[in-house]
């Protein structure tokens, strides 16, 4: 009937040759785009044969080499459809932050007439236009018709990331015969520059709160669909993220219409990687013969993906060399699209890049840069490795962004785990590398970096990305200071606000706040009124002085509130929320989307610190001096309803280790292991990668051999004192035994000479073992979730109970430290009666309570990079945490252990690289002649 067929294969990898009944149409290779055949001539009326053959490798494998799952197959749809044969070639649309719109279309020769038209986000039409086509229309290379058009609208509404609106374009084609074909299309108006070394947005320096993305699921593998796709989008909008690099290559096209839609500046990437071809003068990037292969992806890519408003910068490749090749290409896509920035890592500050887009960037490196004489906006293409327990030093990267213009920012690489789930007896383990048979080449652990797991929960530094890149940031009014303890201070509370946002002011939001008194609520309130302008700070007034923030925390302080006092021993804070009025977008009216905790005043951590203090003068517990040391005595506890209560506590020291081996309150037995110093952790994976389970290992597991123990009677405790000898030198271990059980512990490390010499700590701090029935962790610090040292900005100080057997975060593909919460004032561990031991210290310290040994969770005893058992095929070597869950989940707690650690220091979980990089400087443990000095006492 005269029309046009096409097969469209929406991806095939690694290369496709078609047949139709037997007949050879073509080949196609780019394993991530469309491939397109003009079958016409060669379908049949009736019953026709598609035949298809795809190939695991080809010669595009070379530009293919990212590091990701190695499928094969078709991933993306495959449609079949029918063109006329005067038709619509193709449509190019370009609207401004001016209202200046630019129309290209592709034509058939038998086009004469066509008539176009553009409706606002809300239907209405703003401009239309018909016309008559004459003879001197450029032509393509094809021959077809290309016609121009520019002209103007009126004061659009402009397409940003925070404001995603949208036109639709729609045009009719007729031929000698009449109306032959419609088409539309959603477009948006804004521009895109550099300027002053900035990346603007409708003539805005913006910031690229930005992730990397795999095209990847858990059960399709390189099949997404897009119910995913959405799924995607929600996260990131959940978790502040305003960007994503199509890593590292065009992803389906329906991905773009998302970002579109919602609000993603998209940076895309061609699929060009020539990573294992190395980058010296064997890249291909310099070889003349991979020239086509290179300018052919990225054109294919800027033909296809033009018109998408989110995409505001175009990407030559990834990890594949320098050369000629990407000089060309930079070239050609400037001369087709200057409308958008051009950018490509490894051309560093050359001339055919336009942004440095450097990859795991230290800050260091990043400000050594920014002090010097910036010539190119910042905006890093890779940066903190967020594979396993990382994202350590982000809020440095943040720091740095928002004191220096020219840095603008980056992607953390990357968004999600590429894990696949794989089937282990009952239950399923996210699989990596090695986990499917014991002879492909395998990178382990290597493709899951996400923030989120594989199945898309938050991974714990999900929430440290999240508060950094907040748009909204809430800070003390500078003239606000706490005078004493006893006020009359009737100044007018105001919190400080910045609006970060580049295009929405904050009427769209309200500010809840409340004020929090040793973590719990005593006064709230709610902000409805707050219209700070894009980029304007502003005070708001939460509607209270001082004086009624003093008489609140006295009154729940059981102070006297008339006179308006409260204990110095309180922290006092106030936390801000800003949450959503109405619907936006994808989230929901109410959705939180950025808070802050402005600590008022902040206690001396010793003002939560008890035991000795309690005790009165000359009164000491019983002693008996036999194969071990027993010390005994009565504690008081307020009990729940018969007012004070009296409790049997009695612990004991082995004279052969010198530990203290049991404790027990009213008999029943509270330890299962003893208390011992602790300086090793089950390695995280930026830890293996730094090989530090190597470098490190004398702290790992160390054998502690007792030199000497020593008990002294004091007027009103017992003293006992231990000696140990360790590989680098000697610990110390002194503990004061008061009469209420409470024991006034110190640790020392003693240099003898070789500390010095020694290589950095994992922690330094303690370890005892609980039964499994002390399964409640209660504690007033930072959390609720995982935080450490280099990754606890995010973390609000507060009072949380929670239930040891979820302290382990089960998302980390490969077992790993987890669990820790820094900034403790106090950490108790108890049974279902309120029973335990609780632990406070004259510092902020940090501990964790899991019901997992470390033993349990180092993946480096096994292999660092594991493998199923070759003889079987199976799991079983205990590297993946979901084969954990037997321990920490069965039915009766009793039969577990609960495994408490508390330090003084821990090492930061590092974030810069997951291969060699330290965690930075301030969050190390050298080795030092540390004193860790805190109280273990019995609680009912």
């Amino acid at each position: 009937n005269g029309k046009q067929i096409r097969l469209c294969v929406g991806s095939a990898t690694s290369n496709v040759r078609l047949w139709v009944n037997g007949k050879f149409v073509g080949y196609s290779e780019d394993s991530k785009l469309e491939a397109c055949f003009d079958i016409t001539r060669y379908v049949q009326k009736g019953h026709n044969f598609i035949a298809m053959e795809i190939y695991r490798w080809c010669d595009g494998t070379y530009l293919e080499d990212q590091d990701f799952w190695r499928f094969s197959g078709i991933a993306r749809g495959m449609y079949l459809f029918t063109r006329e044969k005067d038709r619509i070639e193709d449509v190019n649309v370009r609207g401004e932050m001016d209202g200046k719109t630019a129309l290209t279309l592709t034509l058939t020769p038998g086009i004469t007439s066509l008539s176009y038209e553009i409706t606002d986000p809300a239907g209405k039409k703003v401009y239309s236009a018909e016309e008559t086509l004459v003879r001197n229309l450029g032509k393509d290379a094809d021959g077809n018709r290309v016609f121009r058009a520019e002209f103007g609208v009126a004061s659009p509404e402009l397409w940003s990331a925070e404001t995603p609106s949208l036109y639709t374009l729609k045009v009719s084609a007729s031929g000698r015969k009449g109306l032959v074909e419609s088409t539309s299309l959603q477009f948006g108006y804004r521009t895109v520059a550099i300027r002053n070394n900035q990346l603007l947005v409708n003539g805005q320096p913006i910031l690229i709160k930005g992730v990397d993305r795999h095209e990847m699921s858990t059960h399709g593998g390189y099949v997404v669909t897009e119910e995913e796709m959405l799924r995607d989008i929600k996260i990131m909008k959940e978790l502040n993220i305003n960007a994503v690099r199509t890593s590292h290559y065009p992803n389906d096209p329906l991905w773009y219409t998302l970002c579109d839609k919602f609000g993603i500046y998209v940076v895309d990437e061609a699929n060009v990687e020539s990573h294992g071809m190395g980058y010296g003068e064997e890249t291909l990037a310099a070889r003349e013969d991979f020239f086509d292969m290179h300018l052919v992806r990225n054109q294919r890519m800027v033909y296809r993906d033009y018109n998408h408003p989110s995409i505001i910068v175009w990407s030559m490749g990834n990890e594949a060399g320098d050369g000629s090749n990407f000089e060309k290409v930079y070239d050609w896509i400037k001369s087709y699209d200057s409308s958008r920035p051009v950018q490509y890592e490894r051309a560093y500050r050359r001339r055919h890049t336009d942004i440095w887009c450097p990859m795991y960037a230290s800050p260091e490196r990043c400000e050594n840069y920014l002090k010097g004489s910036p010539t190119k906006p910042l905006i890093l293409c890779e940066y903190s490795h967020a594979m396993g327990n990382s994202c350590g030093n982000l809020k440095e990267y943040w720091d740095l962004v928002r004191k220096y213009p020219e840095f603008q920012g980056g992607f953390i690489w990357d968004f999600a785990d590429q894990a696949l789930y794989r089937k282990v007896g009952d239950s399923e383990v996210f699989a990596f590398g090695g986990d499917f048979n014991d002879y492909d080449p395998s990178d382990g652990s290597f493709n899951c970096n996400g923030i989120v797991s594989a199945d898309r929960h938050f991974h714990p530094q999900a929430y440290e990305v999240r508060y950094q890149y907040r748009s909204i940031h809430t800070s003390a009014d500078s003239t606000f200071r706490l005078k004493s303890s006893v006020s009359e201070d009737n100044t007018e509370l105001k919190l400080k606000v910045y609006n970060e946002n580049f295009f929405l002011p904050l009427s769209g939001y309200r500010m809840v706040w409340s004020v929090e008194a040793g973590g719990e609520k005593v006064l709230s309130g709610v902000c409805e009124n707050v219209d700070l302008a894009p980029g304007e700070t502003g005070y708001v007034s939460l509607g209270i002085t001082m004086k009624d923030v003093l008489q609140a925390v006295a009154g729940a302080t059981n102070s006297d509130s008339g006179c308006a006092t409260f204990h110095m021993d309180t922290d006092i804070s106030i936390d801000a929320s800003w949450q959503l009025k109405s619907r936006d977008g994808i989230l929901p009216a109410g959705f939180e989307v950025a808070y802050d905790q402005i600590r008022l005043y902040e206690a001396p951590a010793c003002a939560y610190t008890a035991g000795s203090a309690a005790v009165a003068k000359g009164i000491l517990p019983e002693i008996n001096d036999g194969v071990n040391v027993e010390f005994s005595g009565k504690f008081t506890y307020a009990g729940l309803s018969e007012g004070v209560r009296v409790a049997d506590w009695a612990a004991v020291f082995d004279k052969v280790t010198g530990a203290l081996t049991s404790y027990k309150i009213d008999g029943t037995e509270l330890l299962k292991e003893a208390l011992m110093p602790s300086f090793g952790r089950a390695p995280v994976e930026n830890d293996l990668g730094a090989k530090l389970h190597v470098k490190s290992e004398v702290w790992r597991y160390p054998v502690f051999e007792l030199l000497s123990f020593n008990v002294e009677k004091k007027a009103d405790r017992y003293v006992v004192t231990t000696l140990y000898e360790i590989p680098v030198g000697q610990v110390s271990m002194t503990y004061d035994i008061f009469s209420d059980g409470s024991l006034s512990v110190s640790e020392k490390m003693i240099d003898t000479g070789e500390l010095s010499k020694a290589p950095d700590l994992f922690r330094y701090g303690m370890k005892f073992a609980m039964p499994g029935d002390f399964s409640t962790m209660d504690f007033y610090g930072l959390g609720p979730w995982d935080n450490y040292c280099d990754r606890n900005s995010s973390a609000l100080l507060g009072h949380y109970t929670q239930r040891v057997e979820d302290q382990y975060w089960y998302g980390y593909v490969r077992t790993q430290e987890s669990g820790t919460k820094t900034g403790l004032r106090w950490l108790r561990v108890t049974d279902g009666s309120g029973m335990g031991l609780e632990v406070t210290s004259d510092i902020r310290f940090s501990g964790s309570a899991l019901p997992f040994s470390q033993k349990d969770m180092d993946s480096a005893l096994t292999d660092p990079m594991p493998r199923p058992n070759p003889t079987n095929g199976q799991f079983g070597n205990g590297t993946h945490s979901l084969e954990l869950l037997p321990l920490a989940h069965n039915d009766n707690r009793t039969l577990g252990t609960t495994y408490v650690n508390f330090d003084m220091k821990e090492a930061g979980v590092g974030g810069i690289n997951s291969w060699g990089a330290l965690p930075m400087e301030d969050y190390r443990v050298h080795p030092a002649e540390y004193d860790f000095r805190f109280v273990l006492r019995p609680v009912r």
